[in-house]
C-alpha cells in the first residue's frame, strides 16, 4: 500500500489585477480562498510499470494500395501483398494476420510452398524473404538480395525447393528455398535466344514449367519472345517470336499446348507440335473492321486456362476491351465454351487467381472460384453456378465503403447490445450471395478464454455510421445507419449558394457520442449539426423535431490585453434560456445577407422509420449575416440528466432533449462573468456590412470556393483515397501536421481560429490588430475551429528535421498562436460534482474545457420526478468557477477519495415505441443518478482529473484544491487522452504528436509508461486514435485499415492464444492414378531430379557479389521449426527422413503389389499351359 500525503494550508491565490497574476489552479480567479483543513488522502495504487507494455495485436480492414496475390490451395489461405511492404494473411473467418517487410518497399509477388507453411515474398527493392507461417506471428527466416539484378518475376514448382526467378535483364536464376542460397545454373539471355538476334527480349514476365515434363521450362519475355528451355541438355528446345508482348501464359493441363495474353487484346494459342505460328489468335472484345482485321483492343493483362472434367473449359482473363468504350468500367471476363460472361468491376483489377480442386499441374484442374483483388475491394467469384454468383465476404473489407471521418472504441459494453444490433442489422443485409461456403478455409481460431463484448463505431463522409462487433480480436459489422436520411435532399437552384459550402459531402461525421446502457446516440455532422438517436426494435412512423441554435459572435470580438470589459456574443438577450429559432426560408435569399439560416433542410413531414435507431432531435448552428456557422469542436451526452452539450470556437449550447430545448447558449466569455481572469477591450461599434455590390466586386466565386474549402479542412484529411502517389519531391515538403489545404494546418487539438491576441493578464497595450490583413480571404472566421496559422515556412524543414517536424510545427507556432487566439470549446462532460466550493453534496454539473487551459463549471437544477422533468424547465447557473492548466484541455475524468473510477450518471434504455403494458409502465429508471445518494460519499467529495495538451493535473472537489500536477511533454502536445480501467484500476492514458504514448497513474500521475511507438505521425492517425478500457486503443493507419493495439502486459501474454494459427497439418492430396502401363512406362510424365542439375556438385556455387543472403529475425518458435542452426537442421533432417521413410513405405507396398500381380499371372499362365498341354492345334 501506497500513502499520498497532500497537506493543504493556506493556498491562496493572487488577484488577476496584480502584475503578471493568474489564477492558481486550485481557486476561482481573484477569489482568496480560505485554507481548507489540513487532511490526508489515502489511494491505494495497484498498477506499476510491469503491467503496461505496447504491442499491435490485428489489423482489420482492406489492405491499402495491394500489389499481390496467392493463394495455397492444400491448406488453403490467402496472402494479399500492398505497395507499403504488408503482407495480409488470410484464412476462414478469425484466421487474419498482418505482416510487414522492415524496408518498407513494395511487394511484387508472393508465392507459397503448397501445404509447407511457408510463403516467398519478392519485393521491389529486389530482395526475396521466405516467411515461416507455421507461428502465430510469421517471422522472416531468410533474405536473400539481388545487387546487380532487378527481379521481375518468379515461379516455383509444386513440391519443389528450387524458386525460378526472373530478372529485368532477361537472365533466370534458380534459388535454393531451404537454404536461400542461389545456385549456379543460371539461363543467360543471350543463350536462351538465337545467336543471330540483335535485339534484347526484354525482361522475364512468365516462368512455369511444362505439366508434362519438369525438365523443360517455358520461358516468356517482354518482346514476344517464348522460349522453351531444356534444363538437363541446357539448351532451347524451341523458341517463337510474336510481333506483340506478352502479359501472361497459361498451359493446357496436358502440357500440349499453351496460351498467351498480348498487349493488343489477343489471346494466342500455341501447340508443341507446330511453334512456326500460333493456330489460334482471338480479339475477344475486338470488332471486325472494313477490312477483316479486328480492331486492336486494350492488353488484356493476365489469361487463366483451367480444364474441367465434364464441361468445356474456362478461358479467364482481365481487360482487352476495345478502346472505343471509354469510361466503362474495369472487367473480368470468363469464356466457358461459347458463353462469354463480362463482369464489370467498381475499381481497377490488381491481380486475380482461379482457385481449382487439385495443386497438380498435369491433372484436370476443375475451377470452382476466381479471386479477384480489386485497387479498393476483395471479392470471390463462384465459377460453379451459371450465374456467377459472388461469396459473401466474411472479412470486415468495407470499412472504407465512404472514406473514414471518425473512430469511437467501447470495451466492456452490456452483453445484450451486440445481438440486438445484429439482429436490427441482419434484415438490411444484401442478397444474391452464393450459398456455398467461404472458399478460402484455412488455418484454425477459438475464443479466447479473456473475452468482453467491444463495439467499434466509424463515422464516415456520406454521413454513414457503422456499429463492428469487435469482440475478441475480430470484427464483424453489426449495423448501419445513414444519417442523410434525416435531411431533404437539396434540388437544383434551390438553396443556391449555400448548398455550395459542404456540396461534395454535406453530411460528413464529425464526431460521435453514444451511451451503450441508454443507447442512445448522437452524432455531429460537417454542416454544424448534430443528431440525436433512440434505440427501437419497433418501427414507428414520427417527425423529427429540429431546433436551430444561433451560436456566433460578434467579429470585432478581440481578446486583448489592454481590453477592459466583457465583449458579448451575438445571442438573444436573456441567453440563459433562448427559444429556438423558427425555421426560416432559404430561397431567393442573397447570400451576402442571409442570416438565421441553416446549412441543411431537416424534413418536416411525418417519416416512417425502421426497427433500429431512430432520429428523434436535430440541432442546427445558423447562418449570421451571411457567414456560415463555425464547425462543433466538442459535445457531450447524458441520458439520465436528458442534456445534449455543444461546443465550438464561439461558446457553448447546452439542449434538454426531453422537453426540445435550449436550456443555454451563451459564449465563453460570458460564462466567466465576474471570475474571467483577463481584461478585454470594450467591444468597437460594429461596423456596416460590406453590401452586395462590393462582395460582387470582390467575386463571388471566391468567397464560397474559400469558404467551401476552409468547412471542409477539418476532416479532408481523412477522405483523401487519392489512387495517385504523390511525388517524393512534394511529400518531402509536408508536415506531417499539414493537410495544406488553403494554405493552412490543421491541428486535431481544436485551436481557434480567428486571428485576435490572447488573453494575457496584464500585458502591455498595443496597437488593434487588423482583422482583414493583404490577402487574407474574407471572413476568416469562417474557418474550422481546428485550424490555425504557422509561422513555421514548411519549405525551411530539413532533412534531419521532418521527423519531428510534427511537433516542431507547432511548438514553433505557438508564439503566433498565443498572439492570434480566441477561445473554444474544446471538451465537455457532464457529471454528478460540486460547482462551487461551499457545496456538500454533489449536484448535476457540466464541466466545461477551453483552448486557452481553462476549465469552467455549470452546475444544474434537473428535477427527479419523472413528471416534473418533462414539465419543469431545467435552471443553469454558471458560478464562473475557473481551473487553469497550460494548454487546450482535452479530457475530464472523475475519481472517488479510494481511487475508484466514478461512471457517469446513465438512464437504462427503455423501447419507447413497443406497446404499452398496463402492468409494467415505462418509467425512467436511472443509475448513478442521486444528488444526495450517501452522506459519506458527499462528505468525502471526489477527485476531479483534468489533462490538457501539456499537463495533467488532479484536483480535489469540492475545495478545487490542486492535488498532483505532471508536466506531460514540453516538445510536443498530446493528441489524445482518456481515463480508462486497467487491470481493476484506472490510469490516464496519452498519445503525443511526436508518436510517444504515455501512461500515468491515478491519482499520483506517476509516470508508468512511455514508449515512442509511431515515430511519424499524420493528421489521420491524430484524428482517429482513442484509448478504451482493458488497455486497448486503436486508430487508422491507412485511409483503409484499423489497427488495434494494447498497452497491457496481461493482454499482450494472452495474445498468442487469442490469434489464429495459420498452418494445419493436412496431408497432400494424391495425385491421379495414371494407369498400371502409364506408370510402369513412363506415361506423359517423365521424372526429374533438380537437385542433380541445380545443386553445387552439379552446377557449383553462385557469385557473391550477385547476391547477398541475410538472416531472418525469426522467433524462438521459428528457429525451432525451420530457422537455421543445429536445431533446424536437426529437424528437417528428421522430416526429410520421415518423408523418404513413407515414399520407401510406399514404394514397398507398390512392389509387393507388382509382385502379387506377377504370382498371380504366373499361376494363371501355369494353369493355361496345363490344361493345354495334351491338345492338338485343331483343338484349339
Amino acid at each position: 500500500m501506497k500513502k499520498f500525503r497532500k497537506v493543504l494550508d493556506g493556498l491562496t491565490t493572487s488577484s488577476p489585477a496584480s502584475a503578471g497574476g493568474s489564477p492558481s489552479c486550485g481557486s476561482a480567479a481573484g477569489t482568496p480562498t480560505a485554507a481548507p483543513t489540513p487532511r490526508e488522502l489515502d489511494v491505494h495504487e495497484t498498477l506499476l510499470s510491469e503491467h503496461f507494455h505496447i504491442c499491435k495485436t490485428v489489423r482489420h480492414g482492406f489492405p491499402y494500395q495491394p500489389t499481390a496475390l496467392a493463394f495455397d490451395p492444400v491448406q488453403k489461405i490467402l496472402a494479399i501483398g500492398s505497395r507499403s511492404g504488408g503482407v495480409r494473411i488470410l484464412g476462414r473467418p478469425g484466421v487474419d494476420c498482418y505482416c510487414q517487410h522492415e524496408s518498407g518497399a513494395a511487394v511484387l509477388q508472393l508465392q507459397f510452398l503448397i501445404n509447407e507453411g511457408a510463403l516467398v515474398s519478392a519485393c521491389a527493392d529486389d530482395t526475396l524473404h521466405l516467411w515461416n507461417l507455421r507461428q502465430r506471428r510469421p517471422a522472416i527466416l531468410h533474405s536473400l538480395k539481388f545487387n546487380r539484378e532487378r527481379i521481375t518475376f518468379c515461379h516455383l514448382p509444386f513440391q519443389s525447393k528450387w524458386l525460378y526467378v526472373g530478372t529485368e535483364r532477361g537472365n533466370t536464376h534458380i534459388v535454393n528455398v531451404e537454404s536461400f542460397v542461389l545456385s549456379g545454373y543460371v539461363i543467360m539471355w543471350n543463350k536462351a535466344i538465337e545467336l543471330s538476334t540483335k535485339t534484347h527480349p526484354g525482361p522475364v514476365v512468365h516462368l512455369s514449367d511444362s505439366p508434362k515434363d519438369e525438365g523443360k521450362l517455358l520461358i516468356g519475355f517482354e518482346s514476344g519472345t517464348i522460349v522453351m528451355w531444356d534444363l538437363r541438355s541446357k539448351r532451347a528446345d524451341f523458341r517463337i517470336y510474336y510481333d506483340e508482348a506478352i502479359h501472361s501464359v497459361s498451359w493446357h493441363h496436358e502440357g500440349r499446348q499453351f496460351m498467351c495474353s498480348h498487349s493488343d487484346g489477343s489471346l494466342s494459342m500455341w501447340n508443341l507440335r507446330n511453334t512456326a505460328k500460333p493456330f489460334q489468335v482471338t480479339f475477344p472484345h475486338g470488332k471486325s473492321q472494313r477490312d477483316g482485321r479486328k480492331e486492336s483492343c486494350k492488353p488484356i493483362l493476365k489469361v487463366e486456362y483451367k480444364t474441367c472434367r465434364n464441361s468445356e473449359p474456362f478461358v479467364i482473363f482481365s481487360g482487352g476491351l476495345s478502346y472505343d468504350k471509354a469510361g466503362r468500367r474495369p472487367t473480368l471476363t470468363i469464356m466457358h465454351g461459347k458463353a462469354i460472361t463480362v463482369l464489370e468491376m467498381d475499381h481497377p483489377i490488381v491481380e486475380f487467381t482461379v482457385l481449382c480442386e487439385t495443386p497438380y499441374l498435369n491433372e484436370v484442374q476443375e475451377p470452382y472460384a476466381v479471386v479477384v483483388l480489386l485497387e479498393k475491394d476483395f471479392i470471390v467469384v463462384d465459377l460453379t453456378q451459371s450465374n456467377f454468383p459472388i461469396f459473401e465476404n466474411p472479412y470486415p473489407m468495407d470499412v472504407h465503403e465512404s472514406p473514414v471521418t471518425c473512430t469511437a472504441y467501447f470495451a466492456d459494453c452490456p452483453p445484450d447490445i451486440i445481438p440486438v444490433l445484429y439482429s436490427i442489422g441482419a434484415k438490411h443485409k444484401k442478397t444474391g450471395y452464393s450459398h456455398k461456403e467461404w472458399p478460402v478455409s484455412g488455418g484454425t481460431w477459438t475464443i479466447g478464454s479473456q473475452t468482453y463484448p467491444e463495439i467499434i463505431i466509424t463515422g464516415h463522409a456520406d454521413g454513414s455510421i457503422k456499429f463492428w462487433d469487435a469482440t475478441a480480436i475480430t470484427l464483424q459489422m453489426l449495423y448501419k445507419l445513414k444519417t442523410s436520411k434525416v435531411f431533404e435532399k437539396p434540388k437544383g437552384g434551390e438553396v443556391g449558394r449555400s448548398a455550395e459550402l459542404v456540396e461534395e459531402d454535406p453530411y460528413a461525421v464529425q464526431m460521435v457520442s453514444w451511451c451503450p446502457q441508454s443507447r442512445v446516440f448522437c452524432v455531429v455532422g460537417i454542416s454544424a449539426h448534430v443528431i440525436l438517436y433512440r434505440f427501437s426494435k419497433h418501427d414507428a412512423n414520427t417527425s423529427i423535431t429540429s431546433l436551430e441554435v444561433r451560436l456566433q459572435c460578434e467579429m470585432e470580438d478581440v481578446i486583448s490585453p489592454s481590453d477592459t470589459e466583457n465583449t458579448v456574443c451575438a445571442t438573444d438577450p436573456g441567453g440563459h434560456s433562448p427559444q429556438p429559432q423558427p425555421s426560416s426560408p432559404r430561397s431567393n435569399t442573397p447570400d451576402s445577407v442571409r442570416d438565421s439560416i441553416p446549412c441543411l433542410r431537416v424534413k418536416d413531414r411525418v417519416i416512417r422509420m425502421p426497427p433500429g435507431y431512430q432520429a428523434e432531435l436535430v440541432v442546427q448552428l445558423l447562418w449570421v449575416d451571411g457567414e456560415p456557422p463555425q464547425q462543433i469542436t466538442s459535445l457531450d451526452l447524458n441520458s439520465a440528466y436528458g442534456l445534449l452539450a455543444v461546443g465550438n470556437c464561439n461558446g457553448l449550447a447546452v439542449v434538454d432533449y426531453l422537453q426540445k430545448t435550449v436550456i443555454l447558449c451563451m459564449s465563453t466569455v460570458e460564462l466567466y462573468g465576474s471570475a474571467d481572469p483577463f481584461q478585454r477591450l470594450t467591444r468597437s461599434p460594429r461596423k456596416n456590412r460590406q453590401s452586395t455590390s462590393d462582395f460582387c466586386m470582390r467575386g463571388l466565386s471566391n468567397f464560397y470556393s474559400d469558404s467551401k474549402k476552409r468547412i471542409r479542412t477539418s476532416y479532408q484529411s481523412l477522405t483523401e483515397l487519392s489512387d495517385n502517389q504523390v511525388s517524393l519531391d512534394l511529400e518531402r515538403s509536408k508536415s506531417p501536421t499539414s493537410d495544406h489545404v488553403n494554405g493552412h494546418c490543421t491541428s486535431p487539438t481544436s485551436q481557434p481560429c480567428v486571428p485576435g491576441r490572447p488573453r494575457v493578464p496584464g500585458g502591455p497595450e498595443g496597437p488593434r490588430l487588423s482583422r482583414r490583413g493583404p490577402g487574407r480571404p474574407p471572413f476568416r472566421k469562417a474557418q474550422s475551429a481546428a485550424c490555425m496559422e504557422v509561422s513555421l515556412p514548411v519549405s525551411s524543414l530539413t532533412e534531419e528535421s521532418r521527423e519531428n517536424s510534427f511537433s516542431r510545427s507547432r511548438s514553433s507556432s505557438v508564439s503566433s498562436i498565443d498572439r492570434d487566439t480566441k477561445e473554444a470549446v474544446t471538451t465537455l462532460q457532464f457529471a454528478e460534482s460540486y460547482g462551487r466550493k461551499l457545496d456538500t453534496l454533489p449536484t448535476p454539473c457540466l464541466w466545461v474545457g477551453t483552448s486557452l487551459g481553462l476549465v469552467l463549471l455549470v452546475p444544474m437544477s434537473i428535477p427527479m420526478d419523472e413528471q416534473e422533468r418533462m414539465e419543469e424547465p431545467i435552471t443553469v447557473a454558471p458560478t464562473g468557477t475557473v481551473l487553469m492548466l497550460k494548454g487546450s484541455v482535452l479530457r475530464f475524468g472523475f475519481l472517488d477519495c479510494s481511487g475508484g473510477l466514478i461512471q457517469s450518471p446513465y438512464e437504462l434504455w427503455r423501447d419507447l415505441n413497443a406497446p404499452e403494458d398496463p402492468e409494467r409502465p415505462r418509467r425512467r429508471k436511472l443509475v448513478n443518478f442521486s444528488p444526495c445518494s450517501s452522506q459519506e460519499t458527499a462528505s468525502d467529495g471526489h477527485l476531479a482529473v483534468v489533462c490538457s495538451e501539456r499537463q495533467a493535473k488532479v484536483f480535489l472537489m469540492p475545495s478545487q484544491a490542486c492535488l498532483y500536477v505532471h508536466n506531460i511533454t514540453e516538445s510536443s502536445f498530446v493528441l489524445r487522452a482518456d481515463v480508462v480501467g486497467v487491470s481493476n484500476s484506472v490510469c490516464l492514458a496519452c498519445f503525443c504528436a511526436n508518436g510517444h504514448i504515455m501512461i500515468l497513474s491515478l491519482p499520483s500521475l506517476r509516470p508508468l509508461l512511455d514508449v515512442n511507438y509511431l515515430p511519424l505521425t499524420d493528421m489521420r492517425i491524430a484524428r482517429t486514435f482513442c484509448f478504451t478500457n482493458g488497455g486497448q486503443a486503436l486508430y487508422l493507419s491507412s485511409p483503409t485499415e484499423i489497427q488495434r493495439i494494447t498497452y497491457s502486459q496481461e493482454m499482450c501474454d494472452n495474445l498468442q492464444e487469442m490469434l489464429g494459427e495459420l498452418f494445419t497439418p493436412t496431408e497432400t492430396p494424391e495425385a491421379q492414378n495414371r494407369g498400371f502401363l502409364k506408370g510402369f512406362f513412363g506415361g506423359n510424365a517423365q521424372t526429374f531430379d533438380r537437385e542433380e542439375l541445380f545443386g553445387e556438385a552439379a552446377a557449383g556455387k553462385a557469385s557473391r557479389s550477385l547476391a547477398q543472403h541475410i538472416p531472418g529475425q525469426g522467433s524462438v518458435e521459428g528457429v525451432r521449426v525451420a530457422a537455421g542452426g543445429v536445431v533446424g537442421d536437426l529437424a528437417r533432417a528428421r522430416i526429410a527422413l520421415d518423408e523418404r521413410g513413407q515414399r520407401l513405405g510406399e514404394l514397398e507396398e507398390r512392389t509387393a503389389l507388382m509382385m502379387s500381380s506377377a504370382e498371380t499371372f504366373s499361376k494363371h499362365a501355369h494353369e493355361l499351359m496345363l490344361k493345354c498341354k495334351d491338345k492338338k492345334w485343331y483343338q484349339f
